[in-house]
This record gives C-alpha cells, structure tokens and sequence, in this order.
C-alpha cells in the first residue's frame, strides 16, 4: 500500500510539473494568444514561476511528513492547508534550518548508520529531507495565500489626460483550491499624481524615473488601502464585475477601466484525479503516464463601456462613477458576472489522440481553446 501511495504521489508531481512547465511554454510562444495579448501572458509568467516553486517544495515536503493532500474531486490541486503550511514554514525557515545540522555532517551520520546497523537510516534521511526542503522555500519567492499588489505598467491616456497603471495580484482560493490572477488597469484622477506624471501634451513625464515594476499601487497616498482592497477582494466567489465595482466605489479618485482574472484550473490527471469520470477513463489509457494530464484555465474580463462624470451640487457630490458592460446575450457570461470570458486547455499529444480516438474530444473540450504540447512545441486551435 505505501509503494502505491508512493508511486502515485511521484506521478502526481511529475504530470504537474509537465503540465506547469508546458504552460511556461505557451506563454512564451509567439504564437500563442496570450503572447500577443502582451501583458497577460507577462502578468502571469511571475506567478506561475511562484507556482512551480511551490510545488518544488512540496515534493520536497513529502520526504518527511505523512500526508500531503489534493482537490481530487475538484480542482486537481493541493488543498488550502498545504498553501498556508508553506506559507507559515517559508516564515520560520531560517530558525529552523538553525536547528538542523548541515547536510555534509547528516551525510556522514548516514554513512556511519548504514556500516553500523546494516540498515536504512530513515530518521536521519528524514531529517536531510526537510533540510532540503527549508533550503528550497527560502531560494525563491512562493505562491502565497495572497500575494500583494504590483504595478508592471505605466502610461497615460491622452483624452482623459490621466495616467493609468496595470496593477497585478494574486490569490489562492482556499474553497475552490484554485490558483488565481488579477489584472487591473486603473487612471488615477488624484491632483499630485496628475501633476508629476501627466505632460501638458498628454505623454507620461520622461523626467519621472519609474523603475518597473513597482511594490504596490504606484501612487502612494492610495497603495496601503489598495492592498487592503485587493486582500478582502480576491476571492473566486466575487465576480469580476463586483471587484471592479467594489473598486471604483471605494476609491474616489481612481478609475478602473478594466479587470481580468487568470483562474489556473481545474488539473485533470489519469488515476489521480476524480473530478471528471470520463475524462479520467480515457487518460488512464495513455500510454506514457507522464502525458495523461489535462491543465485547463479560463481568463474572466470586465472593462468599462462609459464612465459617467462626477457632479458637484450645493447640497451633494456624486463621484465618477464606470458603467462595466455585462454581455447579457451570452448566458455563461452573465452568470460569471464578465464582458468576456476565454476557456483554454492545454493537453500533450498522447492524451490528445487518445480523446480524438475515443470520439470525446469534442464533446470534452466543448468551448475550450485547446493547444496541443508536443516535444516542446505548442500547436493552438486543433
């Protein structure tokens, strides 16, 4: 029992790292959509990093802890336990490292087990596990429960005369265990902000040095309380049009103009995963083990049709106020609370041929934009 346990957590992390890794490579093709989208595909190659670190840890995890836990049913990813044990141990690495000896000297107490008792020195391998692991969380930045505001892009919109900032985050959603993006573009109307940034021919002031990306909401007399906006307001059950609306009622004088979200998932893997019986009867058909995945993800966008001016009476003020658009003759669109909404899924060429064979392909994928990862190469639109 504990070889199949074994044997079926190795393969777990194998077809997650692949599938991880053949995200990375879509993002980086020319070719692929979210590439051209430009600031998509650049938004998310960070948090994807932070992901695969995650997941670089866990499988180090294993070697010395009893149980690690995933969304079998549901998303094909760790359970929120897992992110926030990571979280907390990231925070205590250094004292615990402390408290390990270092690994030449674990390396010689195992070979002196080995020649004195001719036998496995598991406690001690144990110990250099976790020391393996303390060493990795602390190499590279994680996929934290939250992972606080950043602005990757500046400019100015010549007809408002406002500066406008691309503002990214990220959340792991404890109830549906799935790993999320955001992407904000927002104008800043704030006086200072106008005056520093904006010239009086609409370009972005060449004077102002802004050295991307910055560490939060580039105006600072806001960033604190949008940090504290994107915490509350990243949950997978909030719509992207009741962010966006949340947003633009709680700051005066910011405008958000579009908000886009980047939901990673659900993960479907051959005799790991439950969360769709068909397609896990016909994955469990592949040959390769290490290509019986799918990784899909689904991009939820809401932008601003018209905004409507503030107005100034005697006895009240009314603030600008944005009219989001909600495509109301698409059903699905509606009810996830979008403009628009893309579906992707990303599959190797085994497990693909294996769903054509089958004759599910179709009826599988339905409105998903599939891409087809073989030796390296993503083939999109099949």
């Amino acid at each position: 029992m504990k070889a199949a346990a074994d044997s079926a957590v190795e393969q777990y992390f194998a077809s997650i790292r692949a599938a991880l890794g053949g995200l990375e490579i879509f993002l980086a093709d020319r070719n692929s959509p979210l590439y051209q989208h430009g600031v998509i595909g650049e938004a998310i190659m960070p948090y994807l990093e932070r992901l695969k670190a995650s997941f670089a840890c866990w499988e180090n995890r294993i070697g010395f802890v009893d149980q690690f836990r995933i969304s079998r049913a549901e998303s094909g990813f760790p359970v929120y336990q897992n992110v926030l044990e990571l979280e907390n141990d990231r925070r205590n690495a250094d004292r615990r490292l402390s408290e390990i000896p270092n690994a030449d000297v674990l390396r010689g107490e195992m070979a002196d087990f080995i020649l004195r008792n001719k036998a496995f020195p598991t406690e001690l391998q144990a110990r250099m596990a976790e020391r393996m692991y303390l060493q990795q969380i602390g190499k590279g930045e994680i996929f934290s429960p939250f992972i606080l505001p950043e602005t990757v892009r500046v400019a100015v919109n010549p007809k408002t005369m406002r500066p406008y900032y691309v503002v990214t985050w990220a959340a792991f959603d404890g109830a549906s265990t799935l790993p999320m993006v955001y992407m904000a573009t927002v104008e800043d109307s704030s006086e200072k902000i106008v005056e520093m940034l904006v010239t009086p021919d609409g370009k972005l002031n060449p004077d102002v040095r802004i050295d991307l990306p910055v560490g939060g909401l580039l105006n600072p007399e806001l960033a604190s309380r949008f940090d504290d906006f994107a915490l509350k307001n990243s949950a997978y059950s909030l719509s992207p049009v009741t962010i966006a609306t949340n947003l633009d009622r709680d700051f005066e004088m910011l405008h958000p103009k579009q908000l886009r979200r980047f939901v990673l998932g659900p993960f479907y893997s051959a005799d790991i995963t439950e969360n769709n019986d068909k397609v896990r009867e016909i994955l469990s058909k592949v040959r390769k083990v290490e290509n019986a995945w799918i990784l899909t993800w689904t991009i939820q966008e809401v932008f601003s049709q018209a905004e409507r001016p503030a107005s100034r009476g005697f006895w009240s003020s009314t603030p600008a106020q944005e009219e989001f658009y909600i495509d109301t003759n698409n059903l699905e669109a509606t009810r996830m609370g979008v403009s628009a909404y893309e579906k992707h899924a990303l599959v190797p060429h085994d497990a693909y041929q294996a769903l054509y064979a089958a004759g599910e392909a179709e009826a599988i994928f339905g409105d998903y934009k599939v891409h087809v990862i073989s030796a390296n190469q993503v083939i999109s639109e099949v």
